[in-house]
């Protein structure tokens, strides 16, 4: 059994918001890498510039809560105004404070049902 925690958040880039969302985009990535326990922190477009895909990959629940500490401090206010999520999937077995801490983004939970990592 692993303890690591992933998600993939979905979005919409709200008109006229996508400078504002890129200049935060490379804010947090930069703060993000530095986060202890953050393995993968990666954001992906589509093609109209309007969709944006959030992966991330935890070593654990405590780092998981540690990253959304500083979303919430610094970032939740801004990153709200440019988008609008359509979903939010959370894999793995996220300790009961992780489910609470992103309990009003109403995510999907999916355990372990088979695979690797490396």
């Amino acid at each position: 059994m692993s303890d690591v925690v992933s998600w993939l958040f979905k979005m919409q880039v709200k008109p006229g918001q996508l400078d504002a969302f890129r200049t935060l985009m490379e804010e947090m990535v930069e703060a993000s890498r530095s986060e202890p326990g953050t393995l993968v922190y990666e954001w992906f477009i589509n093609d109209a510039n309007d969709s944006v895909h959030i992966y991330e990959r935890y070593e654990n629940s405590a780092a998981v809560l540690n990253h959304g500490a500083t979303f919430g401090a610094k970032y939740a206010e801004r990153f709200m105004g440019c988008v609008e999520p359509t979903s939010f999937d959370i894999y793995g077995d996220p300790s009961a404070d992780v489910q609470a801490a992103f309990s009003d983004f109403s995510p999907g939970y999916f355990g372990i049902f088979g695979g690797f990592a490396r």
